[in-house]
Formats: C-alpha cells, sequence, structure tokens
C-alpha cells in the first residue's frame, strides 16, 4: 500500500502539505480532488519521484510498476502503433535482453531472455496496441501514420495510448479526459473499469470520477482526507461533515460564552475563586472546533441581452467546411445540406462522434469560417459570444488580460456594439478582478497563464460583450470543478441562445434542453437523453470497426500475390497464400480468326516461351510456399513449448531453433517476393 504520515511538502515557498496523512490500499480506484494550485499535480511528482518531500515518511511498494502520460507533446516520424508499443517498458526490456543474449551465446541466458519476450506478451502487442488506439478514437487506416502526422490533441491521445499500454501496478492520470471526445471518453471509462491496479486519477468532470473511482482523497489547506466513495458520495460525505463541524462548532462556542461568563462575574469574589479558577482551567483545556472555512466561490453571471432577435439565425441549405487549401483547389466538405433555424431561448447541445464536423459548425456559425454553399441567414441586432476550443484562437499570448480587454473595447467600439459596458481602464481592471484576475496578473502575459486562467479570461472576455447567442466549443477543458459549476449556473440563467459543444456530461445535462446529432454528413435532431447517446456512439464504434475490417477483408482478398506476402510476415502460414495467377491460355475466338497463320504461329511460340520461362520459376516458388508452410507450423510449436515448464536447456535449444526459423522465413519471404515479381515480368 501506499502511505504518506506526517508529510511536508514545498514548492518554493509555498507550503503545498503540511503535516498530511493518508493511506491507499492496494487496487484502490482514487480520484484526487481540490482546488487549482492545491498541490494535486506536486502530489503526483512525489509518487513519481520527480519530487521529494520536505518532512515526514513516504512509501510506495517498490516493486510496483508505475504508468503516467507524458505531458511533453510527442516529436517523432515513428509510425502510431509503434510508438505505442513502446510504452510497454517490459516488452522494450525484454527485446534487447534478447538481443544481448543472442549476441553473447549463453544459452541459458538466451532460455531466460525467450521466456521474458513470450511473458511481456511481444506475440500480441501490436494487437493490443491498435486496440487502444482505435478506442481512443483514431481510425483504422491512421494506425500506421507517423506521430508528427497528427495534431497536438490527437498526440497526446497517443500519449494517453501509451501509457495504458504499460504494464503497471499504479497507474496516474492527471486530466486524462482534456482531449477526448464523447466517444473516446465512454471507452476510457470502461477500459479503467477493467483496470486491476490502483490508480490514481485528477480530473474536473464529475460523471468521468463517478464511473471509474471509489475512493476520493480531498486536499485542503495543506492537508488531505479520505472519504470513501466516488466525487458524488464524497461531496454528500463533505457537506455533512462540514453542517456537524458548524452544529458542533455553535454549540462549543455557546459553552465557551457561558464559562467565559462566569469567569468575568466571579473570578473578583473570594469565595468563587476556586470555582472561577476550575473554569479557567476548564476553558483551557477544551479542544477547540474551528469554524466552518468554506472556500469562496467563484460565481459569474451575464448581463441581460440587449435585444432578442427572433429567429437569433436561419440556415437554408448550408454546407459546412474547409475552403480549398490552394487557389483553384477543392472545398472539402463535411456536412451538407442544412436547413435549420436557431431562435430565441433555446439551450442546444451539439453531439456527434469525433470527426463529423461540430467543431466546423459552431466556426461558421462564429463567423470564423465562410459556408461552403446556402445561406446563414442572421437575425438584426445578433451579438456572438464565442469560446473556441483552443482558447489560443481567440487569445494572443504576448499580450496582458488588461491589453484584451482594452483591444476589445476598441473593436466593439469601431463596429458600434458597446452598450453601456464599462471601457475605462479602472473598470475593466475591476471587472477583470470579478473572474480572479487581480493584482499583477492583469499585467501578465496570457501565454505564460494556465489553461484554466486562459479558460477563464476567454469567458471574462465573452460575458463583457452582453451576447444574445452563446456559441461554446469544449469551454470546461481546462475549468475546476468549482468554476463548471459556476459556468453551468450561469448559463442556466442567461436570457440568452445557448449552442454548446462539450464532453462534459454533467454541464451538458444540466443546460441543454434539446440535442443536434452531426452524423453522416448531415445534422438531424436527437430526441434520446444523454444515456442513449452513450448507448448510440457505443454501437456507431462498434459498425465503424466491423465496416473497417470488413473492407480490409475485401481488400485483401481482391489484392495481388505480392500484396499477400506481409501476411506472412505477420508469422501467419503461407499455406493459404493465393498462387500467383497462371498465364492465361484463353484465346478470343474472334480475334483468333481474324489473324494470318504467320500471327498465329508467332502467338503460340510466345505463349510456348513464356511457359518455358516460368516453369521453373513457379516450380521454385511451389517448393518455397511449402516450405514456409512448414516453418510456420514448426514456429507455432516451439511457441507452444516455450510456454511451457521447460528445464533450462530445452529453453535454450527452443530458443535457438525459434531463431533459426525465423531467419530462414524472413529468407524464403523475400525469395517468395522476388519469385513472384519475376513470373510477373515475364508473363506480361
Amino acid at each position: 500500500m501506499i502511505t504518506l504520515k506526517n508529510l511536508v511538502l514545498r514548492r518554493g515557498t509555498k507550503v503545498l502539505l503540511d503535516g498530511a496523512s493518508c493511506t491507499i490500499n492496494p487496487g484502490e480506484k482514487v480520484g484526487l480532488v481540490g482546488r487549482n494550485g492545491a498541490g494535486k499535480s506536486s502530489l503526483f511528482g512525489l509518487l513519481n519521484h520527480t519530487l521529494h518531500e520536505d518532512k515526514g515518511d513516504f512509501y510506495v511498494p517498490a516493486q510496483w510498476r508505475m504508468a503516467q502520460v507524458a505531458q511533453d507533446m510527442p516529436e517523432t516520424d515513428m509510425p502510431a502503433t509503434q510508438f505505442v508499443i513502446e510504452g510497454d517498458v517490459t516488452l522494450l526490456a525484454a527485446q534487447t535482453e534478447v538481443a544481448a543474449a543472442e549476441a553473447s551465446g549463453d544459452g541459458e541466458h538466451m532460455a531466460n531472455a525467450y521466456m521474458a519476450l513470450h511473458d511481456a506478451g511481444a506475440h500480441d502487442a501490436p494487437a493490443r496496441a491498435q486496440a487502444l488506439i482505435l478506442g481512443l478514437g483514431f481510425r483504422t487506416d491512421e494506425l500506421d501514420h507517423p506521430v508528427n502526422s497528427f495534431s497536438g490533441g490527437w498526440r497526446m491521445r497517443l500519449q494517453l495510448a501509451r501509457a495504458l499500454m504499460c504494464p503497471s501496478d499504479l497507474l496516474l492520470l492527471d486530466e486524462p479526459t482534456n482531449h477526448l471526445d464523447l466517444d473516446a471518453l465512454v471507452w476510457l471509462e470502461a477500459w479503467l473499469k477493467r483496470y486491476e491496479g490502483t490508480m490514481l486519477v485528477i480530473s474536473h468532470d464529475r460523471e468521468f470520477l463517478d464511473a471509474v473511482t471509489d475512493v476520493t482523497i480531498h486536499i485542503e489547506r495543506a492537508q488531505l482526507t479520505r472519504y470513501g466513495g466516488n466525487y458524488s458520495r464524497f461531496e454528500d460525505m463533505r457537506a455533512e461533515q462540514m453542517a456537524l463541524q458548524a452544529t458542533a462548532y455553535s454549540k462549543q462556542q455557546d459553552k465557551m460564552a457561558h464559562l467565559q461568563k462566569f469567569i468575568d462575574r466571579f473570578k473578583a469574589k473570594a469565595s468563587k475563586a476556586k470555582q472561577a479558577q476550575s473554569r479557567v482551567k476548564a476553558l483551557e483545556r477544551m479542544e477547540k472546533i474551528g469554524p466552518v472555512l468554506a472556500d469562496a466561490e467563484f460565481t459569474f453571471e451575464f448581463s441581460e441581452p440587449q435585444n432578442l432577435p427572433n429567429p437569433m439565425l436561419a440556415m437554408q441549405d448550408v454546407s459546412f467546411g474547409y475552403p480549398p487549401a490552394v487557389e483553384g483547389g477543392e472545398p472539402t466538405l463535411i456536412v451538407r445540406n442544412v436547413s435549420k433555424s436557431v431562435l430565441a431561448g433555446q439551450r442546444i447541445g451539439i453531439l456527434g462522434a469525433n470527426g463529423q464536423g461540430k467543431s466546423t459548425v459552431v466556426k461558421t456559425i462564429a463567423r470564423d469560417l465562410p459556408a461552403l454553399a446556402g445561406t446563414i441567414t442572421e437575425g438584426k441586432g445578433l451579438n456572438i459570444g464565442y469560446f473556441a476550443q483552443q482558447e489560443l484562437d481567440v487569445l494572443r499570448p504576448a499580450d496582458t488580460p488588461l491589453e484584451h480587454m482594452i483591444r476589445l473595447v476598441r473593436e466593439c467600439t469601431a463596429e458600434s456594439r458597446l452598450s453601456g459596458q464599462a471601457t475605462r481602464e479602472q473598470d475593466l481592471r475591476g471587472f477583470l478582478g470579478s473572474f480572479n484576475f487581480t493584482g499583477d496578473q492583469v499585467k501578465q502575459a496570457v501565454g505564460s497563464m494556465s489553461g484554466g486562467e486562459k479558460a477563464r479570461l476567454v469567458l471574462c472576455m465573452i460575458v463583457w460583450q452582453r451576447p444574445n447567442l452563446l456559441l461554446l466549443d469544449e469551454p470546461t477543458n481546462h475549468l475546476d470543478l468549482a468554476t463548471r459549476e459556476a459556468l453551468s449556473m450561469a448559463l442556466n440563467e442567461f436570457e440568452g441562445t445557448v449552442m454548446l459543444v462539450s464532453h462534459d456530461r454533467a454541464l451538458l445535462r444540466a443546460v441543454c434542453d434539446e440535442f443536434w446529432l452531426v452524423s453522416r454528413g448531415g445534422i438531424e435532431p436527437f430526441d434520446g437523453d444523454l444515456d442513449d447517446y452513450q448507448r448510440y456512439l457505443l454501437d456507431m464504434a462498434k459498425q465503424s470497426r466491423e465496416t473497417q475490417r470488413q473492407e480490409q477483408r475485401d481488400q485483401q482478398r481482391n489484392s495481388t500475390p505480392v500484396a499477400a506476402a506481409p501476411q506472412a510476415a505477420s508469422g501467419k502460414a503461407f499455406a493459404a497464400v493465393a498462387a500467383p495467377a497462371p498465364v492465361s491460355t484463353t484465346v478470343d475466338l474472334q480475334s483468333l480468326t481474324s489473324r494470318s497463320p504467320e500471327q498465329r504461329r508467332q502467338d503460340a511460340l510466345h505463349r510456348q516461351q513464356v511457359a518455358e520461362k516460368t516453369r521453373p520459376l513457379k516450380k521454385e516458388l511451389e517448393q518455397t510456399e511449402k516450405r514456409m508452410a512448414v516453418l510456420a507450423l514448426e514456429k507455432t510449436k516451439l511457441e507452444t513449448a516455450l510456454s511451457q515448464p521447460l528445464n533450462p536447456g530445452d529453453i535454450a535449444d527452443a530458443g535457438r531453433r525459434l531463431k533459426a526459423v525465423n531467419d530462414e522465413t524472413d529468407l524464403l519471404e523475400a525469395r517468395w517476393l522476388e519469385l513472384t515479381e519475376a513470373i510477373d515480368t515475364a508473363s506480361a
């Protein structure tokens, strides 16, 4: 188990943990919660040994294997599947050991190395890696794409897959849902429920925490408090605890006031001096109950819009997508022929599997992208507040929050969109302060801020503009639970229209009363609730995988003999590999009768020459295939034998023979390709 006893942990001058104690038992799934800056990530640093305790005792079993998601952006042209496989450090170590053993020629060393390689799961590593990649939303045709070819969010998904690939007894997940769509999030929940080790997860998604955790550890005022149960249960127990503490504190204050009143009244009277002194001692001995000091809640609200056009906007035969990358090129169409109206007061959740076009639709309505076809008619006085999925789409890294607000004032002045908002610098400072940007923070470069601070600044700018239509694309990615709750309350009280894309199911449930489903190039109403949508996503993912597998099988079935060679390279028997297509001896009768005797004689001579030239090649090819089938069968038997208990000598012999079989198979595969190509060339 993991134990922390009287632990002190500092970062610079800030004390994050002060005499904190806690125990985590093997196999527990723990949610680590607390305000931003409370020390959650620093506690992870302690567990993974990148930080050290300043005082107290800290213990993690030395034999425990640990896995966590790397936070750096991978920069490599390695294929995605291989990148994820290399997350299995046990497998990599076993492969390195096999190479060293083969170089040494030590039989016993080789035997142990081959056993370790087999135990590490080398035989099914690609299949395991690809299952993780596909589960996190990638397509089958992307399995071997270079890591560098993916955007930042997709590379972080590969980092997550790499962490899940690693065999572990302790899994540390810091905001694993930030770059996931709802379909990938549902898959991840199912995977983590099956995980058998000990898990600690930091997340601001309450439904995710409820689904995957059974213990909650709360960091508050440099202390660790353990609660049995998921996040919702933690909230209930903490509320009960705070209520009990408030009641006990009130009662104790009444008792202390009564004692103090007696002391003050009788301490000067000789006849009551002993009683008064006795009460002084009782007051001193009393263990003081602290008052309930709840964290100051962050709240904000949207101002009442100046007007509410109805409809807000109308779309007629609109197609969404991206304009041509080069002049004269073809546009990329994603969603087609949409005819819909957005009315005043609607609360629309935009649903859809990854890649279906949710963000593209929002960007087009927000005027960031042009409609590729059709017309979007905006209501008079439409004022859009747009929260982009990537905050830096609307923020400038080098500018400060105050500079952002001053620039926003100028833009709104130029567009005649000022309607009573505060515009003086001092007023803007005060407005930023209401979003927790105080003191020197208003002059801090945005590029140096955390994701949560950037998100709060975008919200601040949106609220100041007094919009009547809110377009929110994943607004909660970097917000903590308290800020998410504040956003949910503000949206519920907002009098305008909301269009929301989010993987935060708690926010969708709280805010939206209708859903649009972006799917198969169109937009349709979705009549079910979010539970129905989760089931829909799982069914769609299953159907998609089946379709992709069928397409792969069809391609393999229709492929040429040359394309069949990689199938053998994967270790499958070559007995089923199709032989090269024979040279056609069928002669078209009409063509034959139209030819002269000399032409027919030349054709016959040519066919005879081709047959003589390809006969030895075909014979060698047939022998090669037979030998490869024998080797494939022997390889299967050797791998089976190595999985059984054997003495070291037999293991070494089997390991050497398995290497020889693999080497001979590689040579035969290369020769098989040469022969096939030679036969095709001769036949042509």
